[in-house]
């Protein structure tokens, strides 16, 4: 069966909010089952996967109109953590340690290591992060990919009538 028009962003947002949250879910197998340690750039990246997925499925609830503002702001938050991955394999992997970066500063106001230490606690250098493969390609790498995946697909949605 092919997809309609108007079944498109509904079916979108919901496959949005799954990769997003199962992103984060390999990132916590990967760190609680397999001992990859994340750094702040790492745990930053998380937290904008949470929201992103967050962010679709409220709009999978929504009618027409308020779901063009969700697309919008998923196309916002995956730049975010594009620019976010991007960073965090041009500059933090080069790092010895991410304290004092904007990712330890975001983490650090928001309180998140204490709110929810299971998924935001930072127990790596972003040099020791960096040195974490999957299939061959560092963490970020593919954090990056789903970003840029996530904008292009809500971009994709949003040109829909």
């Amino acid at each position: 069966m092919f997809l309609t028009a108007s079944k498109l962003p509904p079916r979108l947002l919901a496959g949005i909010a799954l990769a997003s949250f199962g992103a984060v879910a390999i990132a916590l197998i990967a760190q609680h089952g397999f001992g990859v340690k994340p750094c702040a750039w790492c745990v930053l990246q998380r937290g904008i996967f949470l929201l992103t997925g967050a962010v679709a499925l409220l709009g999978w609830q929504l009618k027409r109109g308020p779901r063009k503002v969700a697309l919008a702001v998923l196309i916002a938050l995956s730049l975010t953590g594009l620019g976010a991955a991007y960073f965090h394999h041009q500059v933090a992997a080069q790092l010895e340690s991410c304290a004092l970066t904007l990712a330890d500063r975001l983490i650090t106001a928001l309180d998140l290591e204490e709110l929810w230490p299971f998924v935001f606690r930072v127990t790596a250098s972003c040099s020791e992060a960096a040195a974490h493969r999957l299939l061959g390609l560092s963490y970020e790498i593919w954090s990056g990919l789903l970003f840029l995946a996530v904008a292009a697909s809500s971009l994709v949605g949003l040109k829909q009538r």
